[in-house]
């Protein structure tokens, strides 16, 4: 029984939802997702909600049924709303900026870093220490928050590095001299 495939999912004003032989068509305002639709389940359209329906109770169905119905729901809040991960960068001489559509880093490193955003990612700088990925793939911008992250990971002792804006590091304690 799959709890979370059972759950119908209202569709925001300007969203629609198409089934296409494999994939699941979902155009909004801010673009158009497609995810995949696995064999034995189909799409039930009606005034403003969706629901997915399977055909059998073969377990591979059913295990499939509350993945399709959360990848559903990421493209619907995808193309309404967006996506967006914050990063923040810790440590002395450390910066981020704009330059074009590049992302210019200062990680400590003798030189600077360079990330160029992938089509539909949107990366702004708010602050010199902090960076704001947008974009309404949730995969993509989850990813792209990662490949930033690992230009510096933050570091356990002092904590200097890059991370998510919610993330708490553990920091371990340093060496001790002798007497």
């Amino acid at each position: 029984m799959s709890r979370i495939g059972k759950a119908e999912i209202k569709l925001p004003d300007k969203v629609e939802v198409k089934q296409e032989n494999a994939n699941i068509k979902v155009k909004g305002p801010r673009g158009e997702l497609s995810t995949p639709i696995f064999e034995g389940l189909s799409v039930k359209n009606e005034n403003g909600t969706v629901k997915l329906e399977r055909s059998s109770e073969d377990q591979k169905v059913v295990a499939l049924h509350g993945l399709t119905r959360a990848l559903l729901m990421n493209c619907v809040k995808g193309v309404s709303q967006g996506w967006e991960k914050n990063l923040e960068i810790t440590g002395v001489g450390y910066r981020a900026q704009k330059r074009g559509e590049d992302l210019v880093m200062s990680l400590g490193y003798s030189h600077e870093v360079v990330y160029k955003a992938p089509k539909g990612i949107q990366i702004d700088v708010l602050e010199q220490l902090k960076i704001k990925v947008t974009g309404i793939d949730k995969q993509l911008v989850g990813q792209v928050a990662a490949d930033i992250r690992s230009k510096r990971p933050p570091e356990p002792y002092k904590g200097k590095g890059i991370r998510y804006a919610n993330e708490f590091i553990k920091k371990k304690a340093g060496k001790t001299g002798k007497k």
